[in-house]
Formats: structure tokens, C-alpha cells, sequence
């Protein structure tokens, strides 16, 4: 497991951390998940999506349904990756962004993750 990129977004005070890893056991996607919520207690939510091999999952981690978890992992499908997890830590501003802005808020996070620096 290697985190390959990040990417940061700030939106009215919220924080979105995108993280984009390669793994190669839905184990290490899990492991991976348990230290970044370790790492970030304050964070509100950590919104996930990974595919290895056959096998895929995905997480709106009580963000609002199919705001966070399906976006992501349409990015994974899109982009035909494999073998990787991409998170988003949120660190809540204070003031609720809606959903349509936390949609393409969490698209951009996770999007801008993948890409190569």
C-alpha cells in the first residue's frame, strides 16, 4: 500500500482532504481506513470508495446518501482504476454546504487526487 497523491480543498471553513492510494488486498483498503480515522479524530467524515480486483466498496460515511461514497467510486470506474482506495477526510467549517455542493466538492477532492503531479 502507497498513498500515491493528495489534494486539499477549503469550502466556507470545511477542509476536504483527498487521498489517493494503490493497494492490493481489500485488507490494506480496511487497514489503511482504521489509521486515518486514528489520525483524524477531529474530521466529521471520511467518505471512501476502493476496487481491488473484483471487488469493490464505498462509504458516504454519513454524509448525505450518494453525496460522497458513489461519486468517488465513480471516479474509480471513469478513470478504470484498479488496486486503489481514495478517501476524503472532511474537517466540518461550521456551516452546512448543501448537497449539491458537497457533491462536487467531494468529486473535485477526490478527483484532483488521481491526477499525476
Amino acid at each position: 500500500m502507497k498513498l500515491l497523491n493528495t489534494h486539499t480543498i477549503e469550502i466556507k471553513k470545511s477542509k476536504f482532504i483527498g487521498l489517493y492510494y494503490e493497494i492490493n488486498t481489500k485488507e490494506e483498503a480496511e487497514k489503511i481506513l482504521a489509521q486515518l480515522r486514528q489520525e483524524h479524530k477531529k474530521a466529521r467524515h471520511i467518505p471512501y470508495a476502493y476496487k481491488v480486483n473484483n471487488t469493490a466498496k464505498k462509504s458516504d460515511d454519513k454524509e448525505p446518501s450518494n453525496t460522497a461514497g458513489l461519486p468517488i467510486y465513480n471516479i474509480i470506474e471513469h478513470k478504470n482504476l484498479n488496486n486503489c482506495l481514495i478517501a476524503v477526510v472532511r474537517y466540518f467549517g461550521g456551516t452546512k454546504l448543501g448537497a449539491g455542493t458537497l457533491l462536487r466538492t467531494y468529486i473535485a477532492a477526490a478527483n484532483n487526487a488521481t491526477l499525476k503531479k
